[in-house]
């Protein structure tokens, strides 16, 4: 049987990019946790997380992850936060493989930095906020079923690399 891929890591891993190449490959659908929340608040992400505050943001997404997760298999793109929040990576383990798309504070804030959406990067210091999230968020990120380092490679590339670990592990 089947079984969803999750893509776990920091904003601007490359969750999104790489998800879309990964669902095209596998013949799957794609599900961008964010681009639902902004669909259905009629607002950008960083605007939710003003009005409502990020603990209801994050119930909110866990409720969509939930919902997918109840779907055909595809690949999931949560946002950067879903995998650290308590028992995120523990629902529905015997029905996804979670793969963590791994690059280094420096590399993620380069990649976010230029949408300026990302509520959890807002402020003075960037880098120093993704250096903050990267050690909080690490340990979880790497509960995650396979790793893929994604500094120095193409999205092509990396999303070859989840496509491969989908079809042995998920049994794509």
């Amino acid at each position: 049987m089947k079984k969803h891929v999750v893509l776990v890591g920091l904003p601007g891993a490359g969750k999104t990019t790489v998800g879309r190449l990964v669902a095209e490959r596998l013949h799957a659908g794609f599900v961008d946790i964010d681009t639902i929340l902004i669909r259905k608040e009629g607002k950008p992400i960083a605007m939710i997380f003003a009005e409502k505050g990020e603990s209801v943001f994050r119930e909110m997404e866990r409720k969509e992850v939930e919902a997918a997760l109840a779907n055909q298999p595809a690949v999931i793109a949560p946002g950067g936060g879903w995998a650290a929040q308590p028992g995120a990576l523990d629902a529905a383990r015997p029905h996804r493989y979670v793969v963590y798309l791994k690059a280094r504070a420096e590399v993620a804030a380069g990649r976010a930095e230029p949408s300026g959406t990302r509520p959890v990067l807002m402020g003075d210091d960037p880098l120093a906020r993704m250096k903050e999230l990267y050690t909080a968020r690490d340990p979880f990120y790497a509960k995650a079923d396979a790793t893929v380092l994604t500094e120095a490679k193409s999205a092509e590339n990396v999303a070859a690399e989840v496509v491969k670990l989908a079809q042995t592990g998920a049994g794509w």
